[in-house]
């Protein structure tokens, strides 16, 4: 049995964010930035929130692993 998240309590950044995640199922912070208008800063916290609630991984890029991708969770 799925266990379901509550996004009631996630703040409005991060539900826009989820929003945004799972049309774009993959992304970078630039892309993101540019497809919500939002601050990096208000990126990395939302990310963060989402995270908790495993609602969002990050994946490392094996040939730069500076770059970063985060992903939308199919198991919600």
């Amino acid at each position: 049995m799925q266990e379901v998240v509550k996004t009631e309590d996630l703040s409005n950044s991060a539900k826009y964010l989820l929003r945004v995640l799972k049309e774009l199922k993959v992304s970078t912070i630039a892309t993101l930035q540019r497809e919500t208008g939002l601050s990096r800063r208000t990126i990395m916290y939302s990310i963060r929130e989402l995270r908790k609630r495993n609602l969002v991984f990050v994946q490392i890029c094996l040939s730069d692993s500076r770059r970063r991708y985060y992903c939308y969770s199919p198991s919600v």
